[in-house]
C-alpha cells in the first residue's frame, strides 16, 4: 500500500517514575521517524546523551525522501556527536544511551517501514490483533534466554537485567540491527524504553492498544500503568498508528512477509541493513557503567 503521512498519527508520553529524580528518556516523533532513547550516566551525561541521539535522527524528518541506509548513517552519525561532546566535557565521560525507533522509507519503488535498534529500548507492533516484539534486546539477559540458561519470565526480575550489550556512545558502537517491511493497514507500534517494558508485560501493553484507538491516550495510559506497576525508571512511549482496514493492503515481493514479524517464536532480525530479515551480527561496545533501571548500576559490557 501507498501511505499518505495524513494516514498516521501518534501519540508521545514519558514520567520520571517512582525513583529517579530526572528524567533521562528522550522522545520525538517528526514527520515519518519516531525514536525513543535511554540515556545512561547520570545527571546530566544520560539525558545529554539520549537528547543528542534524538536530535540527530530527527534532522532526517527534514529529508523529502528517506531511504533505510539514512537511518542507519544517521545513527552512527549520533554516536559520533556522543563521543565528541564527551571529549569536550569531562563530565560526560562515560555517557550513554540506547535507541530504537521506527522510520518510513523509499526503496525499490516502494514504501517500507524500517525498525532499528541498539540497547534494549524496544518497538513493538500490533497486527491483526496480535502483538509481538519486533527489537531483540541487546543485554546479557537476552542471550541467556536465547541459549535456554533462563526463561523470558524469569528475565523480567533477574538481577543483571540492566546490562546491555550495544549502546550509543562506545567506540566502535556495534551494529545496529534493522528490519524492513511493508506498510499493513490498522497496524500499531509502541516504541519504548526499558521502563516501561520491565513493568508492564507484553498482554497489558497489548490490551491497552487494542482497546484505546486515541494513539496520544494509548501512550499515556501505558506510561501511567507503568509507573503505577512500579515506576522504578523513566518510563517512554510513542505509539503510532497507520489508519486503514485489512483490505487495502497490498502485495510486496521485495519484502518479508508480514508473518515473518512475529513474536519471540518468529521475529527475524537484521543487522545487514537488507529487506530479507536475518539473525543479527554480535557485537559489544567497551565496558562503562551509570545509572540502572532500578536506581541500581546499569552497566554496557
Amino acid at each position: 500500500m501507498t501511505v499518505d503521512q495524513s494516514a498516521i498519527s501518534f501519540g508521545v508520553a514519558t514520567d520520571v517514575g517512582r525513583v529517579r529524580r530526572h528524567n533521562e528518556d528522550s522522545a520525538r516523533a517528526a514527520g515519518l521517524i519516531f525514536v525513543v532513547a535511554d540515556g545512561m550516566g547520570g545527571h546530566a551525561a544520560g539525558e545529554v546523551a539520549s537528547g543528542i541521539a534524538v536530535d540527530a535522527l530527527m534532522e532526517l524528518a527534514e529529508r523529502p525522501v528517506l531511504h533505510q541506509h539514512d537511518i542507519v548513517d544517521q545513527v552512527g552519525e549520533a554516536n559520533r556527536r556522543i563521543l565528541e561532546s564527551a571529549a569536550r566535557h569531562p563530565e560526560q565521560t562515560g555517557m550513554g544511551t540506547t535507541v530504537a525507533g521506527l522510520a518510513l522509507v523509499s526503496g525499490g519503488g516502494s514504501q517500507h517501514w524500517v525498525v532499528f535498534n541498539i540497547g534494549d529500548s524496544r518497538v513493538y507492533r500490533l497486527i491483526d490483533g496480535h502483538l509481538s516484539q519486533v527489537t531483540v534486546d541487546h543485554s546479557e539477559i537476552q542471550e541467556l534466554v536465547e541459549r535456554g540458561v533462563i526463561t523470558a519470565e524469569q528475565a523480567q526480575r533477574h538481577p543483571g537485567r540492566n546490562v546491555i550489550t550495544r549502546s550509543l556512545g562506545r567506540d566502535p558502537m556495534g551494529p545496529v540491527d534493522t528490519w524492513v517491511f511493508p506498510p499493513y493497514p490498522g497496524e500499531v507500534f509502541v516504541i519504548c524504553s526499558d521502563g516501561l517494558s520491565n513493568e508492564l508485560p507484553t498482554e497489558e501493553i497489548e490490551d491497552v492498544v487494542r482497546a484505546v484507538d486515541d494513539p496520544e491516550v494509548a501512550a499515556g495510559e501505558l506510561v501511567r500503568r507503568a509507573v503505577e506497576a512500579g515506576g522504578r525508571d523513566n518510563v517512554t512511549a510513542i505509539v503510532v498508528t497507520l489508519q486503514g482496514h485489512e483490505s487495502e493492503a497490498g502485495v510486496d515481493e521485495d519484502t518479508a512477509p508480514r508473518e515473518a514479524m512475529g513474536g519471540p517464536e518468529g521475529r527475524q532480525p537484521t543487522g545487514k541493513h537488507t529487506a530479507d530479515p536475518k539473525v543479527p551480527t554480535e557485537g559489544a561496545g567497551d565496558r562503562a557503567a551509570g545509572e540502572g533501571s532500578t536506581g541500581e548500576s546499569r552497566s554496557v559490557v
